[in-house]
């Protein structure tokens, strides 16, 4: 047995095709003609971070959706973070904002979040934006469990009357993770660092998402026979010894031509073991990561919709 392999690619071209259409019907009917605008800010030069961002913006000028990147220093303060912030909050062109986390650790994140409008806050982050999605009638909800959602839903994987365990309490995944699949119906259960017999509990699961940040955290002996499961840990592993007892047998001739080029390699939460017992399998890298730039435009194109129904954006 060997579980089918849920692919991010399909899922994420679907994704960005129905942005790119809904940017066209948006920028037709905008006064004046305009398309939505999401402003990023970066603070420092976390690589990952700036790879994120230029992504992004890429991917805004291939769907037609107008993007800046405001680039701050290192040395920012969180005074000076949220000046910036209410400059963006008082621009009727900035539709969405997007504060690039982390932030470097002088900043109070918190207060950067919070000071966000939660009408332009795309990434779901805003105590606001939290508690409508709590209730069950979210406004944006964070692009990587909005991903995996739409990968279940578009993939016509059941959700209702299954078992879902979440693994992992974040606020930007575990949390809205677990309310998504408790709206659909899931009998819902959250694990985290101080759940006693992890096992015990994830065997239960028929939708299993594991969102810690571990690498190999998750066995075959993790999971029920059948079971899907969603690999979200993005874990960057440069002790080969480490590599080989989490890929085992499983890796390959390319994987250690990419290791000895990079001196690491990235693994998810999930070893790739759990093929064998799982039904259905998210890979790393190529999965659910491939949804969050996608997820993050929906909710773009969802607050220049609602901005200009507002009349706001007349004021552009």
């Amino acid at each position: 047995m060997s579980a089918t392999v849920l692919a991010g690619k399909p899922i994420q071209e679907a994704i960005l095709a129905e942005v790119a259409e809904g940017v066209r019907a948006f920028t037709a009917t905008s006064a004046p003609s305009s398309p939505p605008h999401l402003t990023a800010v970066l603070v420092g030069d976390d690589p990952a971070s700036t790879i994120y961002v230029r992504s992004k913006t890429r991917t805004c000028r291939e769907l037609g959706i107008s993007s800046a990147t405001l680039r701050l220093a290192a040395t920012t303060t969180t005074e000076q973070l949220l000046d910036e912030i209410a400059q963006l909050n008082a621009d009727p062109s900035v539709d969405g904002i997007l504060v690039q986390l982390p932030l470097p650790p002088q900043i109070d994140e918190k207060v950067v979040l919070d000071a966000i409008d939660p009408r332009k806050d795309v990434d779901g982050l805003h105590p606001e934006n939290a508690g409508l999605l709590a209730q069950g009638r979210p406004r944006f909800v964070p692009a990587t469990p909005a991903g995996i959602i739409d990968m279940l839903e578009r993939l016509e994987i059941e959700i209702s009357g299954k078992h879902a365990v979440v693994v992992g309490r974040s606020e930007i995944v575990g949390k809205p993770m677990a309310a998504l699949l408790l709206q659909r119906h899931a009998t819902t259960t959250i694990c985290h660092s101080r759940t006693a017999d992890l096992g015990a509990i994830t065997r239960q699961a028929d939708i299993l998402v594991a969102a810690v940040g571990v690498a190999g955290l998750v066995g075959p002996e993790h999971v029920k026979g059948g079971a899907t499961v969603i690999d979200v840990g993005i874990n960057r592993v440069d002790d080969r010894a480490r590599l080989e007892t989490l890929l085992g047998t499983r890796a390959a001739g390319a994987d250690w031509a990419r290791f000895e080029e990079r001196g690491y390699l990235v693994v998810g939460d999930v070893r790739p073991d759990v093929a064998d017992v799982a039904g259905a399998m998210t890979p790393v890298p190529g999965g659910v990561g491939l949804l969050t730039i996608g997820l993050v435009l929906v909710n773009t194109l969802e607050a220049a919709r609602r901005r200009q129904a507002a009349g706001e954006r007349d004021l552009v």
